[in-house]
């Protein structure tokens, strides 16, 4: 029988433990995030609809997007067991550099919008973690004060749009190179803007569009409010003020006539490393090799130029067996964890980048919220490593991960060779019968085997469709 006493505080020590409170509600907030998902639930309390949207949104029906982030999810790995893991190095080399994480910040546009410390939070973050920081074209800080942000131990990229007047393209790529930014990001995917519908109903301008719903809105986070009043005016770094949408923006001043003749005089005027973001298929990244490039980024823009445009994570394995002895391969758009980015290492990524999950971060708590989504990656790549039996970068191989299939090409539809015309005979005479009526009429009702379905536009020969 249970026999029941009353517990002396002596006895309770032993087995309770009160949490200390956390009187800074910043911090607070930061340790309750587990995941990127937790911050960007804490961002979207904290910013207005307008800046969350921009970060949050893709082009047009937003399904390029959801299928990258798809792809990663529809993953399954392959331990290995009783492996010695008690240490696991998370660094290497990428682009003569070594790098104390496989991944590092994405270039973004309009960062300042989303939390006022912007681009100088991200640098600095970026220095303490030993990764490098990308810094965009459209960025709202200047190339000098995000290489004085990050110091002489951060490692900077710089982002290139061509622009229409080559000249103040290159003029921001030679101050990239005094700054000390030791890799050029030449972007080829934005001949002209993508749909970005969310920034058109939200009036996404800079400086932003006020209206009675954007005040409403912002109504509920005055920390965003006070930052944006009482802050330096929000402005592209690069760039003269401009009262449109982004997308006029790009649409005028981004260059559609951009060849290869015109990257190959990119990269004989750096002298740094050149990295082309935005390849999207297995020819251009060849093509690209040919040419020369030290490292060719995987990306569909994070899903907002072309809606419906291939997954650089599917595209990865094929990229990397045929050029990836010649250059570096690197990847971006829907990671959102540690496994995302460790899965992209063992089919072959040299490196990635991410955007959305540094925006989130930053949105929730500015330079201490990019320091926890850095702090979460890592800890996320670190533990799935070691579950995985590696203890390191280079043991990651395309056998730890398995691609599982959810959207598959259908086979292309079987065209039969034209019939040729009957040659033409003299006419004949009808029987009174009308029978050649009827064999006309019943000739016309017959139908082939090879006849395509009305519902499927396929043959109807029975084969399986592909799940599309």
């Amino acid at each position: 029988m249970v026999q029941r006493r009353i517990p002396r505080p002596h006895d309770l020590a032993p087995l309770m433990r009160f949490k200390k409170p956390t009187w800074d509600a910043k911090q607070r907030r930061l340790q309750s995030a587990l995941t990127i998902q937790d911050l960007r639930r804490i961002a979207q309390r904290r910013t207005p609809r307008a800046p969350f949207d921009y970060t949050e949104g893709a082009a047009e029906a937003e399904i390029s997007l959801a299928r990258a982030r798809q792809a990663f999810e529809d993953i399954e790995f392959h331990p290995a067991i009783l492996r010695d893991v008690s240490t696991v190095d998370t660094g290497w080399e990428v682009l003569g550099k070594r790098v104390a994480l496989p991944f590092g910040i994405a270039p973004t546009g309009f960062t300042r919008m989303m939390q006022t410390e912007g681009e100088s939070a991200g640098a600095a973050a970026a220095a303490a973690a030993g990764i490098p920081f990308s810094l965009s074209t459209m960025g709202t800080t200047s190339i000098e004060d995000v290489a004085a942000a990050g110091g002489p131990d951060g490692r900077h990229w710089f982002q290139l749009y061509m622009w229409k007047d080559r000249d103040r393209s290159m003029a921001l790529v030679d101050r990239a190179a005094k700054a000390g930014f030791d890799t050029l990001l030449v972007t080829v995917d934005v001949p002209v803007a993508g749909a970005r519908l969310r920034d058109t109903r939200n009036g996404m301008t800079i400086p932003p569009t006020l209206t009675p719903k954007t005040v409403v809105n912002a109504i509920p986070r005055p920390a965003w409010w006070i930052d944006f009043l009482t802050t330096e005016p929000l402005a592209f770094a690069s760039l003269d003020r401009w009262s449109g949408t982004v997308a006029q923006l790009l649409d005028t001043m981004f260059d559609p006539t951009v060849t290869y003749e015109d990257l190959a005089w990119i990269k004989a005027q750096w002298p740094g490393k050149l990295v082309v973001k935005g390849v999207q298929t297995l020819a251009d990244a060849k093509r690209l090799t040919d040419l020369g490039v030290d490292g060719i980024l995987l990306s569909n823009h994070g899903g907002r130029q072309l809606d419906r445009a291939p997954i650089p994570f599917h595209l990865l394995p094929d990229v990397v067996r045929e050029v990836g002895r010649d250059t570096e391969v690197h990847l971006d758009t829907g990671i959102m964890s540690g496994a995302d980015i460790v899965a992209a290492i063992a089919l072959g990524a040299r490196f990635t980048l991410v955007g959305r999950a540094y925006l989130y971060g930053l949105m929730a708590g500015g330079r201490d919220g990019v320091d926890r989504m850095i702090e979460i990656l890592s800890g996320q790549i670190a533990r799935t490593m070691r579950l995985l039996g590696v203890a390191s970068l280079e043991e990651l191989e395309p056998g730890h991960v398995t691609q599982l299939q959810r959207l598959v090409p259908r086979p292309a539809p079987v065209v039969a060779a034209p019939v040729p015309a009957p040659a033409p005979s003299a006419p004949r005479r009808r029987s009174a019968s009308g029978s050649g009526a009827r064999s006309t009429a019943a000739g016309a009702g017959t139908r082939t085997s090879g006849t395509r379905s009305r519902a499927t536009g396929a043959p109807s020969t029975g084969a399986p469709r592909g799940d599309a």
